[in-house]
Formats: structure tokens, sequence, C-alpha cells
């Protein structure tokens, strides 16, 4: 509608002669993290048809637009690639997983003899979000993996180690800031201190776990070293 004057000198509104207007259908459906709300919120995925209108009345095509991710909350629309970002629970999940993967992939170059490593690789997975793990069920997973796949205690990082550590971190590491990614390797470092000094195998594994977070070596190191002075 464009604004006119009236007889009486007041603002009026007159069809607007030419336009456009989309008509939206709905592809699918599901749940995405809003970045406008702030949270996990439902979604409807759509695909448009947009006409020139006269007078309000649509006649022509003018051709195809979207797809489009529609907040069911707020109505905002966002490009296709907002659901590449994790929902909340996704995420936590996700993070949770990581942080328990490494625990046992330090645990499993150094060794499960020592209870402080233990004792401390619990902690860390209990604050991931796994509130009933104990140092014994970590260390019996440990033993029936070195079993499954005939991997000795104290190895460096192998394939099979390095394809695992990768499979959880790499899914998660774009969407962490720097001192979230720096915080798992902290953990992971942290492990392997607990009962002495680092093995060649920790470090190895350590650096696997960096370069997953996509930690540039040098700041790996730099870390790994960090970790063994007492804040």
């Amino acid at each position: 509608m464009l604004p006119g004057w009236g007889r009486n000198g007041r603002a009026v509104q007159v069809p607007r002669i030419l336009g456009t207007r989309t008509a939206w259908t709905t592809m699918g459906d599901g749940e995405f993290f809003c970045p406008g709300c702030g949270g996990d919120r439902n979604y409807q995925r759509l695909t448009g048809r947009r006409r020139f209108t006269l007078l309000g009345v649509p006649v022509l095509p003018r051709g195809e637009t979207g797809p489009v991710v529609e907040c069911a909350a707020c109505r905002r629309h966002y490009g296709a690639d907002v659901l590449d970002h994790p929902t909340t629970t996704r995420f936590s999940a996700m993070l949770r997983d990581a942080v328990h993967t490494v625990a046992l992939a330090v645990l499993a170059a150094g060794g499960t003899c020592s209870r402080t490593a233990l004792e401390t690789a619990a902690v860390a997975v209990r604050s991931a979000g796994f509130d009933d793990c104990t140092e014994d069920q970590l260390a019996a997973l440990v033993e029936a993996l070195a079993a499954d796949t005939g991997r000795l205690f104290g190895e460096p990082c192998g394939a099979g180690l390095a394809i695992e550590l990768h499979e959880a971190l790499d899914p998660l590491a774009p969407h962490l800031a720097s001192a979230g990614r720096e915080s798992i390797l902290l953990q992971g470092a942290r492990i392997a201190l607990a009962d002495g000094p680092y093995t060649p195998a920790e470090r190895d594994v350590l650096s696997t776990v960096g370069a997953a977070l996509t930690i540039c070596a040098d700041e790996v190191t730099r870390l790994l070293v960090a970790a063994r002075t007492p804040s």
C-alpha cells in the first residue's frame, strides 16, 4: 500500500499497483538451534514460488526461492545452512562423547594401573555428563577395548584409535570456541599427568587430539607444557 492524501489533508492508503508475493510450501520439519531465539526450536523447511502481483492479485510467475528454514517460534527465515549447527541437546551429547573418548584414549596410552589417572579421568567424564561414571567402569572399558583390538597398553596412537578420536572430535571442533577446544585437550593432559610425566604414547595421543580439534602443533606443545605447571 502507498500513502496518498485525502480531501481532509489526512494520509490515506491506496493500493500498490505492482508487487511480488511468495507462496510457501513445506518440505519438512524438525528441531534446530534458532540463532534468533537463542535456543532449540521447531522449524519448517520451506520452498517458495514468487509471482508478480497487480493490485494485489498474482498474475505472472517470477521464479522459485528458497529453501529457507522458518522458526516456529519467532517466524524468522534463515538459510538452510543453519541446520548444520547442532541443537543444544545434540551439542551436549557430542561434548560428552568427546571427553569420554579422549579419556579412554589417554588411559589406554598410559595404562590403567594408576588409580590417580583413573580418578582424574572419571571426574572429567562425570563433569561432561556421564554422571554415573566410575574408575572401575573406565578401567573395564579400556581393558575390553584392548582385548577386542589386540592393542597393548602404552602403545602409540595407532590408526584405529586415531580414527575413533577424529570421529568424536571432528564434528564438534567447528562449534567450539578456542577456549573450549583447549579445555578438552587440557583435560586429557591432566589425566596423563596424574601418575607422572607424559609418556611418548600419551604425547602421541594428545597430539592426535589436538589435531582433531584443529589446534596447531605449536599450540598443542605450549598447552601440554602449561598443563605441567601448577596453577
